[in-house]
This record gives C-alpha cells, sequence and structure tokens, in this order.
C-alpha cells in the first residue's frame, strides 16, 4: 500500500508540473478583411503585426498580450454551435451591450432569447452573438 501512495503522488506530481496561460485562439474566415473589421468595431480590439509568418493571417490583440488569429480559408465551410465558442470578460457587459445594439448585432441568453442576457447560478452575466462567419463569442462580466 505503502508503495503503491509513493508511486500515485509522483504521478500526481508530475502531472502537476507543467503551468501554462492562454497564448491566442485561431479561428478561420472566409474573408478576413471582412472580419478583422467587426472584430474592431464591435469589440474595439487592434490590429497587432503577424510575427510569424508573411501569410495573409491577421493578428488582433485580446488583452495582456493575447492574440486572435483571423486565417484566411475562403472555401472552408465553418460549423458551429453555442457550446463551442470563446468567452472575453469586461466590466463594462452593459456598454458592449448597448454597442451591439447600436450597431444592430443580435445577442441572446444561452437558450436564445433575443436581447437578453443570463446570469448564472454564482451571478456572472453573461451573453452571446455570433461574427461574420457564424463563430459564437460569449462575453461575460467574470472579472
Amino acid at each position: 500500500m505503502f508503495i503503491y501512495y509513493c508511486s500515485f503522488a509522483r504521478t500526481i506530481r508530475s502531472i502537476n508540473m507543467f503551468s501554462f496561460v492562454f497564448n491566442h485562439i485561431a479561428i478561420s474566415v472566409k474573408n478576413v478583411d471582412k472580419s478583422v473589421d467587426f472584430y474592431q468595431r464591435v469589440l474595439q480590439l487592434k490590429e497587432i503585426e503577424n510575427t510569424a509568418s508573411n501569410s495573409k493571417t491577421r493578428w488582433l490583440l485580446l488583452a495582456e498580450g493575447k492574440q486572435l488569429h483571423l486565417i484566411p480559408r475562403p472555401d472552408f465551410i465553418v460549423k458551429t454551435n453555442k457550446a463551442v465558442h470563446f468567452a472575453l470578460a469586461t466590466n463594462h457587459i452593459n456598454e458592449v451591450k448597448n454597442r451591439l445594439n447600436h450597431l444592430n448585432i443580435p445577442y441572446s441568453d444561452w437558450k436564445n432569447t433575443p436581447n437578453k442576457d443570463y446570469v448564472r447560478k454564482d451571478g456572472i452575466e453573461q451573453i452571446y452573438f455570433q461574427d461574420p462567419d457564424g463563430y459564437w463569442i460569449e462575453i461575460n462580466n467574470d472579472i
């Protein structure tokens, strides 16, 4: 029993030896210019230099060095569902909702109720909307 415990403890320790931080998310888009315009207009993301290659992939800054990479794939068919999304947190969720309304971009709660937010059990408010390629984006106030 003691040998098993020591072996198990070593395994647990080795599993925890890695430490990760989020770096970027990359999505395939039909029209990279249209997508850049959307993310700049709606979320006010700043475009930054693609330092990895000379491709037409464009990078946007999310926050604290985190990036959104938009990879042009004009013939790619995007299949989406709300369960596959990325989430951004802000202290200004009401301002985001106002901006979406001003830009006529529909948003909903998890159940697709139009122009409605959802408050989770833990008190976090969240809304969902889609980009031009149909990717789901969650905005929440989990800061």
